[in-house]
């Protein structure tokens, strides 16, 4: 693992990583919100990454924790868990103010295919929800699945083995391709912090992509695009943009 204040040895001749929008424009819009994606893609960003969770009666929507961080329309609503509570009763939650939870379906059609979709498996047991949405969608070839749950991704590998797949890292895997292989997964989604070129050489000879999250320094995003690496996941798309043209 590299902890430093940016990771090691750098290649100037490194080709440009995606710019992937961490939850939309979060600095400018409430995070994870149609207002959110939208904004990311007047930005120009290549990916936007979502969370997802499911309803009580079924639908896959948009957010990052299991109690909505968001104003409920009564007490008897405010702190329950998005999977004890039904659409309808989700659609009274307001995020500062500005924005509803969206769909996923909703977020599929806003985005139409103008930049790859990131779906973060937040929820208990929804891969099949997720799957025939973005099956049903008219983007599926540009949306992926991960999760810090490998085993949600071995789940999903059977359940849609056409989409593709993603692992997400908190630690040093102790081996990233023997991970691959058992999931089928194809983006490996570590900290910055863990990257080096050892991980970064694993992943690219077993056939994938290196996506670093959640990158908000320009110092770090120069140094890991050096570094060969083929994502950077950030708060801040515009700032990391310039930093890394002005580099090249």
């Amino acid at each position: 693992m590299t902890t430093d204040s940016q990771p090691g040895p750098a290649d100037p001749q490194a080709r440009v990583p995606l710019l992937v929008a961490h939850r939309g424009s979060p600095r400018e819009r409430p995070e994870n919100t149609l207002p959110s994606f939208l904004r990311a893609l007047e930005l120009g960003a290549d990916g936007i990454e979502i969370d997802v969770h499911g309803t009580r009666d079924g639908k896959v929507v948009v957010h990052h924790d299991p109690v909505p961080r968001a104003t409920a329309p009564s007490g008897r609503l405010a702190g329950r868990r998005i999977d004890a509570l039904t659409f309808e009763e989700l659609q009274g939650f307001s995020i500062r103010g500005m924005a509803l939870i969206p769909t996923l379906a909703e977020t599929l059609a806003v985005v139409k295919g103008r930049a790859e979709l990131f779906v973060e498996l937040k929820g208990v047991g929804i891969e099949q929800a997720v799957a025939e949405q973005i099956r049903g969608s008219a983007m599926p070839s540009r949306c992926a699945v991960h999760s810090f749950d490998h085993d949600a991704i071995r789940r999903l590998r059977d359940l849609a083995p056409e989409l593709r797949r993603g692992l997400l890292f908190d630690r040093d895997p102790a081996d990233v391709a023997a991970s691959m292989r058992e999931t089928g997964a194809l983006d490996i989604w570590p900290h910055w912090e863990m990257i080096n070129p050892e991980l970064v050489s694993a992943v690219h000879a077993a056939g994938g992509r290196v996506i670093a999250w959640t990158v908000n320094r320009p110092d770090v995003a120069r140094a890991l695009t050096a570094q060969g690496v083929d994502g950077l996941c950030t708060d801040v798309l515009g700032e990391l943009r310039s930093a890394i043209e002005s580099a090249a």
